[in-house]
């Protein structure tokens, strides 16, 4: 069996002053994917790195305190790929890819973290040159390799993954444009959302962020933007999925799913 978590943490160091490290060593995970962590190379301590039989790898932004991915292995990959498009998205530090290749076999598991549109038309245009990039590139593993994508896609794919979706579907994370795209991403790549092929018909308990405004997280006004995307073969292993919400280290909430295959 093979444990994957994905965390997107709203700064690293915030997330660890409230917990996340303790938490993360009781979770018998192989590899722990985080995203925003909000962090250059110099500011991530010893204790970061290493945590209970983990080593940590990262790909920072450039830009201090933005973005940034991360990946928690208990096994040293035989590659590590550090960013995808080798111009502005690697700047930005949004993607990392783990490989554990062997005679007979390809297979990655990716941390990365898609732009947020929210803050104003200057971030949605560039969510949307980053999905025009990342298209493609997930054409070409998907025909070289299998693989686990996790992360914080910034997108809720269909009505049953938001509470509001009637109000939000002129806001980033809804529109149109963005949930067409997943959809392709789906049916054209030929990838699987794993949490849904285990739970097609999850709405409060699916939900894996929540707003600071209002009373968003008392009231389970959420949105299902943090997934586990697969090639078909990996996730027609997946055995269980689950959103940890009993403590709070981010606006987001870990997403765990074990799989029966092994790295």
């Amino acid at each position: 069996m093979t444990r994957i978590i994905t965390a997107n943490l709203n700064g690293i160091r915030s997330a660890v002053n409230k917990g996340f490290l303790p938490w993360l060593e009781k979770q018998t995970a192989d590899i722990v994917c985080v995203q925003e962590i909000k962090a250059h190379d110099g500011d991530i301590t010893p204790a970061m790195r290493t945590v209970d039989g983990f080593r940590a790898h990262f790909h920072c932004a450039q830009k201090k305190g933005y973005s940034g991915v991360g990946l928690y292995v208990k096994r040293e990959p035989s590659d590590l790929i550090v960013g995808f498009d080798g111009g502005e998205f690697d700047d930005e530090g949004r993607y990392l890819e783990a490989r554990y290749d062997r005679p007979g076999r390809k297979l990655s598991i990716i941390s990365c973290y898609f732009p947020s549109g929210s803050s104003g038309e200057d971030r949605q245009q560039a969510k949307y040159r980053f999905l025009d990039a990342f298209f493609p590139h997930l054409q070409r593993l998907k025909a070289e390799r299998e693989f686990v994508l996790c992360g914080d896609i910034n997108i809720a794919h269909k009505e049953i993954d938001l509470k509001n979706w009637k109000s939000n579907q002129k806001n980033s994370g809804f529109l149109p444009e963005e949930r067409a795209w997943f959809t392709r991403m789906l049916d054209e790549v030929g990838l699987v959302d794993v949490y849904r092929r285990l739970h097609p018909d999850a709405t409060g308990e699916a939900y894996t962020w929540w707003s600071n405004r209002g009373q968003a997280w008392a009231k389970n006004v959420g949105w299902r933007i943090d997934y586990h995307i697969a090639t078909p073969a990996l996730a027609e292993t997946a055995r269980s999925a689950a959103v940890y919400k009993d403590e709070r280290f981010s606006d987001h909430a870990p997403l765990t799913i074990d799989y029966g295959f092994e790295l």
